[in-house]
C-alpha cells in the first residue's frame, strides 16, 4: 500500500449551504418571512418597540447568518412603514386640514417621514439580527 494514499482524506462532497437547508426546512422564503414579521409589527403597534418585535419575528423565521437579518429586517421594516405613513398622512390631513399651508410645514413633514423611516427600518433590522441570534442559540 502506498503511504501517500493512506494520508489523504476522503473527497468532500458539497451539498449546499446552511441557508438553503433552513429555507427548505421552514418552507418560507425571505419575502414571506418579512411579510409575517411586518404584519406582527403592525398588529403590535400599540406596544412600544413594536418594530423591534416585528423584526425579531422575521429574523427568527429566517434563521441563518446575521447578514440574512439585515435583508429580512429591512424588508419587514418597509412593510411596517407603509401603514404607518398612510395613517400619519390621514391624521395630518384630519388635524391640519386639506387647505394651503406654509412651505415650512411641508419640510417638517418630510423630515418627520425620513426620521420615522430610519426609526422603523433601523429597529426592524436590529430586531431581525437579534431574532436570528436567538434562533441560533436555542
Amino acid at each position: 500500500m502506498d503511504s501517500d494514499a493512506a494520508d489523504t482524506p476522503p473527497p468532500v462532497d458539497t451539498y449546499g449551504t446552511d441557508s438553503d437547508e433552513t429555507e427548505l426546512a421552514s418552507g418560507f422564503g425571505t419575502p414571506l418571512n418579512a411579510l409575517i414579521g411586518g404584519a406582527a409589527g403592525i398588529v403590535l403597534s400599540f406596544v412600544p418597540g413594536s418594530t423591534l418585535l416585528g423584526g425579531g419575528v422575521a429574523g427568527y423565521l429566517e434563521g441563518g447568518q446575521p447578514a440574512d437579518g439585515l435583508r429580512v429586517g429591512a424588508l419587514a421594516g418597509l412593510v411596517m412603514l407603509v401603514p404607518f405613513v398612510f395613517f400619519g398622512f390621514l391624521a395630518s390631513i384630519f388635524f391640519l386640514g386639506a387647505g394651503g399651508s406654509a412651505p415650512g410645514l411641508g419640510v417638517f413633514f418630510v423630515i418627520v417621514l425620513v426620521f420615522g423611516a430610519l426609526y422603523t427600518v433601523g429597529l426592524s433590522i436590529v430586531g431581525a439580527v437579534l431574532g436570528i441570534y436567538v434562533k441560533n442559540e436555542l
